[in-house]
């Protein structure tokens, strides 16, 4: 990661106004062109090297200039990307026939080899992907337009997986040392970080970390635009009013994270359009579960209290959800007790969904068994420009879990300095969100909820909590092919997850998209929005 974009995202509020100025005059700008798209949400993406991160923000961008074998229409079907067509060979033999006369922005012609580095460059350890790289096997060429992969195990969801990995060109990657995916945790500075090479639909022409990013159509894509837009210009502006105003004014044309208390009267404002939605996205809260004394914390005895199961179901029946809900969120989030991204991971089994009650008297009760009568202090990380009202619910743990006398000090940050400080285990409690395009229970269980262990199992358990008897049941579910069989494996694996409270679930966000009248975009539930699909209509 260059480490210039901390210094961009943290600098003082003056320089910082400054900067939001400049890039809503550039944006004034090119609003002179029709066909220009303007939009904005609070944070900025992480990085342009498609394997480097995993997150909504940064892989929607990367999305515009890269692709994937397979592709995803506008109610989240499979579909042809620069695959034409696939076959199961054999349970554990996948063929692929690639598109031909596909070339990347550079013009150099699109192959299998392409497809077989990218695989192996994205199970790299830097990789932030490499749980899902690892999870279809061993690519190899056949001839130019043919690749096949061979799997260790049965995957029943190996096409979704295959629709997480970017195909990056290997001619380009070897000649701008960018072989290997970007370092983010470690800060590394790479050419993939800010320059990019696909073959999408859109091509990147500029990357200023924290300020702006800009795209124009690839004329020689070989799909079809169903959108008019030529032009986009990325501007992240942290601050909602700030946001709003630019979208009122018609200094931008969409934001894709309006915050839920203006909602309301943005629907009221002539000249805007509310698009709402439930995102395949749960929030919760993580523990560091595998230390005996915590990095960030004064505890009596400088003991663990995550370790004890009683303590960690007293902060979760602490929490006042319903308040949350309607207070904080504006009605903008569905409370779960479920910990997977959609219901239908669950299989929409009630039991999988319900919470432990919001009950103060059985979580001081709770505290009081544990030893924590009197509670201890705890450092809460945060980020500040993620999920919707991120900081602000933070805040609001804080003071509900004053309550059993558990003293919280929020340490709120842009994403670009939390996730690598996750990534490094270095957290004590945190807040984190989990979801996306695929609604299968597999994306949760092996890379967020399993025990750490081999080929990035576990990549993302920033808790480092350790449940053998689910990590069984969770492996057994990933290799099943038998529907029914696959169902009991992954209910039980949720049953045992849920009854430890290795996490505490709070709700599945909503996502409002707002837009300028003239401006049509297609909502999906994974928060991903395709920029080929956009029309901005004369004004």
């Amino acid at each position: 990661m260059p480490q210039s974009r901390p210094a961009l995202l943290a600098v003082p509020r003056a320089s910082s106004a400054r900067i939001v100025a400049a890039a809503l005059l550039a944006l004034a700008a090119a609003g002179a062109q029709a066909q220009t798209l303007r939009w904005s949400s609070q944070g900025d993406m992480q990085t342009a090297d498609p394997h480097a991160q995993n997150e909504i923000v940064t892989n929607a961008m990367n999305g515009q200039v890269y692709e994937r074998l397979v592709s995803r229409d506008r109610d989240l079907n499979l579909v042809p990307g620069l695959a034409t067509e696939w076959t199961q060979v054999n349970p554990k033999l996948w063929r692929f026939k690639l598109r031909q006369g596909v070339k990347f922005h550079d013009g150099t012609p699109f192959t299998a080899d392409d497809v077989v580095f990218s695989v192996n460059r994205a199970k790299d350890p830097a990789s932030q992907i490499s749980v899902y790289a690892e999870a279809v096997g061993t690519p190899r060429k056949i001839d130019d337009h043919t690749v096949e992969f061979q799997l260790a195990q049965i995957n029943p969801i190996f096409l979704q997986h295959i629709d997480l990995l970017f195909i990056m060109s290997r001619k380009w990657s070897e000649a701008h040392g960018v072989a290997k995916p970007q370092n983010f945790k470690d800060k590394q500075e790479t050419y993939a970080a800010t320059h990019s090479n696909g073959t999408g639909p859109f091509m990147m022409t500029g990357r200023e970390p924290g300020i702006r990013t800009t795209f124009k159509r690839n004329p020689l894509w070989w799909g079809r635009f169903d959108g008019n837009v030529q032009d986009a210009v990325y501007t992240p502006i942290a601050n909602d009013a700030t946001r709003l105003a630019a979208l009122v004014s018609g200094e931008i044309d969409f934001v894709q994270d309006p915050s839920p208390r203006d909602i309301p009267r943005l629907k009221q404002t002539t000249g805007i359009k509310i698009q709402e939605g439930v995102e395949n996205r749960l929030v919760f809260v993580g523990m560091d579960q595998a230390r005996d004394k915590l990095l960030y914390a004064k505890v009596p005895g400088d003991k663990n209290p995550f370790k004890d199961l009683r303590v960690r179901q007293a902060l979760y029946q602490a929490i006042d959800i319903n308040t949350l809900r309607t207070k904080l969120m504006n009605g903008l989030s569905l409370p779960t007790g479920g910990v997977t991204p959609s219901p239908l991971g669950a299989y929409k089994d009630p039991q999988l969904e319900t919470r432990l009650p919001f009950d103060l008297a059985a979580a001081r009760k709770l505290m009081a068994d544990a030893g924590y009568a009197n509670g201890f202090e705890v450092t809460l990380d945060c980020t500040n420009n993620r999920y919707v009202n991120d900081e602000r619910i933070c805040l609001a743990l804080a003071s509900m879990w004053a309550q059993i006398k558990v003293k919280v000090q929020v340490n709120a940050q842009p994403r670009v300095l939390m996730f690598p400080k996750l990534e490094k285990l270095d957290t004590s409690l945190y807040l984190y969100g989990w979801g996306g395009t695929i609604t299968d229970a597999e994306t949760a269980l092996t890379p967020l909820m399993r025990n750490r262990g081999d080929k990035s199992v576990g990549q993302y358990n920033f808790g480092n909590w350790k449940d053998d008897k689910f990590d069984q049941l969770a492996a057994a579910s990933s290799g099943e092919a038998d529907p029914k069989k696959r169902e009991e494996l992954v209910k039980a694996a949720l049953r045992e997850f849920r009854a430890q409270t290795h996490i505490i679930p709070l709700h599945r966000q909503m996502i409002p998209w707002a837009t300028r009248a003239n401006v049509t975009v297609v909502h999906r539930p994974d928060n991903w929005f395709e920029l080929r699909w956009v029309n901005v209509a004369p004004k």
